[in-house]
């Protein structure tokens, strides 16, 4: 259940429209990005052979299921469509955009890339590998705002937990910290990752644990500051005077009026996870080839301009998210505006 004061912050949330809405539209892209196997895909969806429903898009076919064709390797669904007959007993039901985003598109006769098409489906045309755009672009935000949300994770809670204790405990605890994180703040990120990438082939959660590793400390001096001044309030020195102990004190009284301040910091650290990994990628020291990734698109489209759809379709799809993602850090900033909403507003 919702405590009133919460109840009041959604409400003055779903008052302010742009931020609402924009909240609404990311809900929609991730739901469809999660499921992007059921209509961005090189197999179909459903397929109904000879009695049996089969499908593809999740694995469910049994191996050597070829549907009564030659295959040499996995059955070619393009082929099978033409293939297959459709009547009462057999039929196919293909996704919206029907190549994934491994593969390698070639036309007799043409190179790569191919310019959008409505005839071959490349509604934004291919990369240089004769691959979809549109579908490594589907793939490359489910992949990217992943990342984010699990590099917020890791920066929050360790974040959370080192500033809390930092403003609790105070002392040497808190003097030791102030200087590690001092230390901390001065290295220079991206070498460490291009040192570790000449090393070993970076991943998703290599990449992830680095960047938490070091993005964790400017969220500590908010947490510290908030725990800090909530330890002096009367309410933490009448449950003290009753004889709580600290572990209930930091749980049930400092640790819920401190965190809320950082709420509005949520959006604002998803963009800067999604611009991190698309800068990485962009640089070459992100993830690996063939990872359908926005930066790896950039980069193809600006080292030649000949091909601007490849450029533009992924300066437009990172424009559009990180600006909603903006709006929507706007409205909870301003839900959790103190000035507005106070406790006993």
């Amino acid at each position: 259940m919702l405590s009133p004061q919460a109840k009041r912050r959604w409400q003055r949330f779903k008052s302010l429209k742009r931020g609402y809405y924009s909240f609404i539209a990311i809900l929609i892209l991730i739901t469809a990005s999660l499921f992007a196997e059921l209509w961005v895909s090189n197999r179909p969806v459903i397929i109904y052979f000879e009695g049996e429903l089969y499908f593809p898009s999740y694995g469910s076919i049994i191996p050597g299921t070829t549907f009564g064709y030659d295959y040499q390797w996995e059955t070619n669904y393009r082929e099978l469509r033409n293939d297959i007959k459709v009547s009462d007993s057999n039929w196919m039901l293909g996704p919206v955009i029907p190549y994934n985003p491994f593969e390698n598109h070639f036309i007799e006769g043409e190179y790569p890339p191919y310019a959008p098409s409505l005839d071959e489906q490349h509604y934004l045309g291919t990369d240089m590998a004769g691959r979809d755009i549109l579908s490594r672009l589907i793939y490359g935000f489910r992949i990217a705002i992943l990342f984010s949300l699990f590099l917020l994770s890791i920066t929050y809670v360790i974040g959370i937990i080192i500033g809390a204790l930092m403003g609790f405990l105070g002392g040497k605890f808190d003097l030791v910290f102030q200087r590690l994180i001092e230390i901390l703040s001065n290295v220079p990120i991206l070498y460490i990752i291009m040192i570790v990438a000449s090393i070993v082939t970076p991943n998703f959660w290599t990449l992830a644990l680095l960047l938490g590793a070091f993005s964790w400390m400017g969220l500590t001096w908010y947490m510290r500051t908030e725990t800090y001044r909530e330890n002096t309030r009367e309410y933490v020195l009448a449950a003290r005077s009753i004889g709580a102990s600290n572990w209930r004190i930091m749980l049930k009284h400092i640790l819920p009026n401190s965190v809320s301040i950082l709420v509005t910091f949520f959006p604002f650290s998803v963009v800067s996870g999604i611009t991190a990994l698309t800068s990485l990628d962009y640089l070459g020291f992100g993830l690996p080839a063939p990872t359908p990734s926005w930066g790896e698109l950039l980069s193809q489209g600006t080292s030649n301009l000949d091909y601007q759809w490849i450029a533009a379709s992924a300066v437009i799809a990172l424009t559009i998210v990180l600006t909603l993602v903006t709006f929507i850090g706007e409205a909870i900033r301003e839900a959790f505006d103190p000035k507005k909403y106070s406790y006993f507003s």
